[in-house]
Protein backbone atom coordinates (compact mmCIF):
# COMPACT_ATOMS: atom_id res chain seq x y z
CA UNK A 1 0.00 0.00 0.00
CA UNK A 2 1.42 3.39 -1.01
CA UNK A 3 0.99 6.11 1.61
CA UNK A 4 1.84 9.70 2.25
CA UNK A 5 5.09 10.61 4.02
CA UNK A 6 3.76 11.70 7.41
CA UNK A 7 1.87 9.98 10.16
CA UNK A 8 1.26 13.14 12.16
CA UNK A 9 -0.72 13.55 15.34
CA UNK A 10 -1.91 17.05 16.18
CA UNK A 11 -2.60 17.63 19.88
CA UNK A 12 -4.01 20.92 21.14
CA UNK A 13 -3.97 22.36 24.65
CA UNK A 14 -6.71 24.94 25.29
CA UNK A 15 -6.42 25.29 29.05
CA UNK A 16 -5.19 28.87 28.77
CA UNK A 17 -8.41 29.88 27.03
CA UNK A 18 -10.57 29.31 30.09
CA UNK A 19 -14.26 29.01 29.22
CA UNK A 20 -13.81 30.22 25.65
CA UNK A 21 -15.77 28.24 23.10
CA UNK A 22 -13.19 25.88 21.60
CA UNK A 23 -15.15 24.49 18.63
CA UNK A 24 -12.95 26.49 16.25
CA UNK A 25 -9.87 25.10 18.01
CA UNK A 26 -11.01 21.53 17.47
CA UNK A 27 -11.85 22.31 13.83
CA UNK A 28 -8.31 23.66 13.43
CA UNK A 29 -6.84 20.49 14.96
CA UNK A 30 -8.81 18.20 12.66
CA UNK A 31 -8.07 20.16 9.49
CA UNK A 32 -4.38 20.58 10.33
CA UNK A 33 -3.96 16.85 10.98
CA UNK A 34 -5.82 15.88 7.81
CA UNK A 35 -3.77 18.38 5.81
CA UNK A 36 -0.47 16.98 7.10
CA UNK A 37 -1.39 13.33 6.61
CA UNK A 38 -3.47 13.28 3.45
CA UNK A 39 -1.25 15.36 1.19
CA UNK A 40 1.67 13.75 -0.62
CA UNK A 41 4.47 16.28 -0.15
CA UNK A 42 7.09 14.74 -2.43
CA UNK A 43 7.32 12.36 -5.37
CA UNK A 44 8.80 9.64 -3.16
CA UNK A 45 6.54 6.65 -2.58
CA UNK A 46 6.29 5.60 1.06
CA UNK A 47 4.89 2.34 2.38
CA UNK A 48 2.56 2.56 5.35
CA UNK A 49 5.23 1.33 7.77
CA UNK A 50 7.71 3.91 6.43
CA UNK A 51 5.60 6.95 7.30
CA UNK A 52 7.31 9.43 9.60
CA UNK A 53 5.88 9.40 13.11
CA UNK A 54 5.55 12.94 14.41
CA UNK A 55 3.55 14.92 16.94
CA UNK A 56 2.52 18.56 16.75
CA UNK A 57 1.79 19.60 20.34
CA UNK A 58 0.15 23.01 20.09
CA UNK A 59 -0.71 25.18 23.07
CA UNK A 60 -3.27 27.82 22.13
CA UNK A 61 -2.35 30.84 24.22
CA UNK A 62 -4.90 33.24 22.76
CA UNK A 63 -7.83 32.93 20.39
CA UNK A 64 -10.15 35.63 19.07
CA UNK A 65 -13.50 34.44 17.77
CA UNK A 66 -14.04 37.86 16.21
CA UNK A 67 -11.19 37.73 13.73
CA UNK A 68 -10.02 34.09 14.02
CA UNK A 69 -6.53 34.97 15.25
CA UNK A 70 -4.65 32.20 17.02
CA UNK A 71 -1.50 32.77 19.08
CA UNK A 72 0.14 29.43 19.80
CA UNK A 73 3.29 27.66 20.91
CA UNK A 74 4.34 24.55 19.01
CA UNK A 75 6.36 21.65 20.38
CA UNK A 76 7.20 19.38 17.47
CA UNK A 77 8.95 16.04 17.56
CA UNK A 78 9.51 13.16 15.19
CA UNK A 79 11.13 9.75 15.46
CA UNK A 80 12.71 7.14 13.22
CA UNK A 81 12.55 3.35 13.56
CA UNK A 82 15.88 1.56 13.95
CA UNK A 83 16.58 -1.40 11.70
CA UNK A 84 16.26 -4.75 13.43
CA UNK A 85 15.04 -3.26 16.70
CA UNK A 86 11.76 -2.29 18.34
CA UNK A 87 13.38 0.99 19.34
CA UNK A 88 12.63 4.35 17.69
CA UNK A 89 15.19 7.14 17.75
CA UNK A 90 14.22 10.78 18.31
CA UNK A 91 14.95 12.52 15.03
CA UNK A 92 13.77 16.10 15.27
CA UNK A 93 12.55 18.31 18.07
CA UNK A 94 11.82 22.00 18.07
CA UNK A 95 9.85 24.66 19.93
CA UNK A 96 8.19 27.46 17.96
CA UNK A 97 6.92 30.25 20.21
CA UNK A 98 5.53 32.19 17.23
CA UNK A 99 3.11 29.63 15.82
CA UNK A 100 0.52 32.31 15.05
CA UNK A 101 -2.07 32.34 12.29
CA UNK A 102 -5.65 33.17 11.32
CA UNK A 103 -8.17 30.36 10.87
CA UNK A 104 -11.90 29.99 10.29
CA UNK A 105 -13.60 26.57 10.51
CA UNK A 106 -14.87 27.09 6.98
CA UNK A 107 -11.33 27.48 5.64
CA UNK A 108 -9.97 24.89 3.23
CA UNK A 109 -6.24 24.31 3.66
CA UNK A 110 -4.65 24.10 0.24
CA UNK A 111 -0.94 24.25 -0.49
CA UNK A 112 0.07 26.03 -3.68
CA UNK A 113 3.85 26.60 -3.72
CA UNK A 114 3.48 29.25 -6.42
CA UNK A 115 0.98 31.28 -4.41
CA UNK A 116 1.67 30.99 -0.71
CA UNK A 117 -0.82 33.41 0.85
CA UNK A 118 -1.98 31.58 4.00
CA UNK A 119 0.09 31.60 7.19
CA UNK A 120 -1.26 28.33 8.60
CA UNK A 121 -0.63 26.53 5.32
CA UNK A 122 2.88 28.00 5.22
CA UNK A 123 3.62 26.82 8.78
CA UNK A 124 2.38 23.28 8.21
CA UNK A 125 4.04 22.96 4.79
CA UNK A 126 7.33 24.25 6.17
CA UNK A 127 7.42 21.74 9.01
CA UNK A 128 6.25 18.90 6.76
CA UNK A 129 9.23 19.51 4.48
CA UNK A 130 11.63 19.85 7.43
CA UNK A 131 10.53 16.51 8.89
CA UNK A 132 10.71 14.71 5.54
CA UNK A 133 14.02 16.28 4.52
CA UNK A 134 15.81 15.43 7.76
CA UNK A 135 14.40 11.90 7.68
CA UNK A 136 15.77 11.52 4.14
CA UNK A 137 19.17 12.75 5.32
CA UNK A 138 19.33 9.70 7.61
CA UNK A 139 18.86 7.23 4.74
CA UNK A 140 21.25 8.75 2.19
CA UNK A 141 24.07 11.29 2.59
CA UNK A 142 22.35 14.69 2.29
CA UNK A 143 19.42 12.82 0.79
CA UNK A 144 16.88 15.45 1.80
CA UNK A 145 18.46 18.33 -0.12
CA UNK A 146 15.65 18.87 -2.62
CA UNK A 147 12.95 18.72 0.04
CA UNK A 148 14.83 21.07 2.36
CA UNK A 149 15.35 23.49 -0.52
CA UNK A 150 11.56 23.56 -0.88
CA UNK A 151 11.37 24.45 2.82
CA UNK A 152 13.80 27.31 2.11
CA UNK A 153 11.52 28.49 -0.68
CA UNK A 154 8.57 28.46 1.72
CA UNK A 155 10.55 30.59 4.18
CA UNK A 156 11.39 33.13 1.49
CA UNK A 157 7.80 33.44 0.30
CA UNK A 158 6.30 33.45 3.80
CA UNK A 159 8.30 36.53 4.76
CA UNK A 160 5.66 38.51 2.86
CA UNK A 161 2.86 37.26 5.14
CA UNK A 162 3.81 39.62 7.96
CA UNK A 163 4.15 37.07 10.78
CA UNK A 164 7.06 36.50 13.17
CA UNK A 165 9.52 33.65 12.72
CA UNK A 166 10.24 33.87 9.01
CA UNK A 167 12.68 36.75 8.75
CA UNK A 168 16.47 36.72 8.76
CA UNK A 169 18.47 37.96 11.75
CA UNK A 170 15.43 38.55 14.01
CA UNK A 171 16.19 35.53 16.25
CA UNK A 172 18.96 32.95 16.33
CA UNK A 173 16.54 30.01 16.54
CA UNK A 174 13.54 31.02 14.45
CA UNK A 175 12.36 29.10 11.40
CA UNK A 176 14.64 31.02 9.06
CA UNK A 177 17.74 30.74 11.25
CA UNK A 178 17.54 27.02 12.06
CA UNK A 179 17.01 25.97 8.45
CA UNK A 180 19.56 28.46 7.13
CA UNK A 181 22.18 27.11 9.54
CA UNK A 182 21.42 23.49 8.71
CA UNK A 183 21.67 24.14 4.96
CA UNK A 184 24.77 26.33 5.15
CA UNK A 185 27.67 24.80 3.23
CA UNK A 186 29.97 25.05 6.24
CA UNK A 187 27.52 22.87 8.19
CA UNK A 188 27.73 19.93 5.79
CA UNK A 189 29.30 17.78 8.56
CA UNK A 190 26.03 18.17 10.48
CA UNK A 191 24.04 16.76 7.60
CA UNK A 192 26.57 13.96 7.06
CA UNK A 193 26.23 13.19 10.75
CA UNK A 194 22.54 12.33 10.35
CA UNK A 195 23.38 9.60 7.84
CA UNK A 196 26.42 8.19 9.62
CA UNK A 197 24.78 8.23 13.06
CA UNK A 198 21.49 6.61 12.01
CA UNK A 199 22.17 4.50 8.91
CA UNK A 200 25.77 3.41 9.51
CA UNK A 201 25.50 3.51 13.29
CA UNK A 202 22.16 2.69 14.92
CA UNK A 203 20.78 0.64 12.01
CA UNK A 204 23.85 -1.62 12.05
CA UNK A 205 24.23 -2.25 15.78
CA UNK A 206 22.51 -5.64 15.61
CA UNK A 207 24.35 -6.97 12.54
CA UNK A 208 27.78 -5.38 12.72
CA UNK A 209 28.32 -4.07 16.23
CA UNK A 210 31.97 -3.04 15.95
CA UNK A 211 31.53 -1.14 12.68
CA UNK A 212 28.41 0.53 14.03
CA UNK A 213 30.21 1.66 17.18
CA UNK A 214 32.97 3.14 15.05
CA UNK A 215 30.43 5.00 12.91
CA UNK A 216 28.72 6.40 16.01
CA UNK A 217 31.98 7.79 17.34
CA UNK A 218 32.78 9.27 13.91
CA UNK A 219 29.37 10.91 13.84
CA UNK A 220 30.10 12.74 17.09
CA UNK A 221 33.37 13.93 15.55
CA UNK A 222 31.27 15.32 12.68
CA UNK A 223 29.16 17.11 15.29
CA UNK A 224 32.33 18.73 16.59
CA UNK A 225 33.32 19.77 13.06
CA UNK A 226 29.92 21.40 12.58
CA UNK A 227 30.25 23.34 15.82
CA UNK A 228 33.72 24.53 14.90
CA UNK A 229 32.61 25.53 11.40
CA UNK A 230 29.63 27.54 12.65
CA UNK A 231 30.20 28.34 16.31
CA UNK A 232 27.19 30.68 16.56
CA UNK A 233 24.69 28.08 15.35
CA UNK A 234 22.38 26.44 17.89
CA UNK A 235 21.81 23.38 15.67
CA UNK A 236 24.56 21.15 17.19
CA UNK A 237 23.41 22.00 20.71
CA UNK A 238 19.77 21.25 19.87
CA UNK A 239 20.87 17.84 18.55
CA UNK A 240 22.44 17.04 21.92
CA UNK A 241 19.29 18.21 23.73
CA UNK A 242 16.82 15.86 22.11
CA UNK A 243 19.34 13.04 21.70
CA UNK A 244 20.66 13.33 25.26
CA UNK A 245 19.27 10.11 26.73
CA UNK A 246 20.10 8.15 23.61
CA UNK A 247 23.67 9.47 23.50
CA UNK A 248 24.22 8.53 27.13
CA UNK A 249 22.80 5.03 26.60
CA UNK A 250 24.95 4.45 23.53
CA UNK A 251 28.26 5.79 24.71
CA UNK A 252 28.13 4.68 28.34
CA UNK A 253 28.17 1.17 26.81
CA UNK A 254 30.99 1.93 24.39
CA UNK A 255 33.89 -0.49 25.04
CA UNK A 256 36.85 1.80 24.22
CA UNK A 257 37.61 4.17 27.09
CA UNK A 258 39.66 6.60 25.00
CA UNK A 259 36.79 7.02 22.55
CA UNK A 260 34.24 7.39 25.36
CA UNK A 261 36.26 10.19 26.90
CA UNK A 262 36.63 11.90 23.51
CA UNK A 263 32.87 11.77 23.03
CA UNK A 264 32.40 13.19 26.52
CA UNK A 265 34.76 16.10 25.75
CA UNK A 266 32.88 16.94 22.54
CA UNK A 267 29.43 16.79 24.11
CA UNK A 268 30.53 18.85 27.09
CA UNK A 269 32.03 21.51 24.83
CA UNK A 270 28.81 21.75 22.83
CA UNK A 271 26.38 21.62 25.74
CA UNK A 272 28.01 22.03 29.16
CA UNK A 273 24.62 22.58 30.83
CA UNK A 274 23.95 18.84 30.46
CA UNK A 275 27.15 17.70 32.15
CA UNK A 276 25.27 15.64 34.73
CA UNK A 277 24.22 13.44 31.82
CA UNK A 278 27.53 13.49 29.97
CA UNK A 279 29.36 12.40 33.14
CA UNK A 280 27.62 9.02 32.87
CA UNK A 281 29.51 8.38 29.63
CA UNK A 282 32.80 8.37 31.53
CA UNK A 283 31.66 5.45 33.64
CA UNK A 284 31.13 2.46 31.42
CA UNK A 285 28.10 0.39 32.37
Amino acid sequence: MVAQELNAKVVINTTQLGNTNTEACEAFREKAQDFLNNKQWTNVKYNEVERIECTFNITINKYSSQDGNFECTLLLNSSRPIWGASYTSPLYNTRDAHFNFKFDPADQLEYNPDNLDNQLVALLAYYAHILIGIDMDTFAPMGGTNVLQTAEDIVNKAQNLGYSGWTAFSESNNRFALLNDYMDGSMEPMRQLYYKYHREGLDQLCDSTEKAQTALVESIQLLEQARQAHSMSTVPQLFTEYKKEELVNIFSNHPVEEERLKVYDILFAINPSQDNSWEKIKKQK
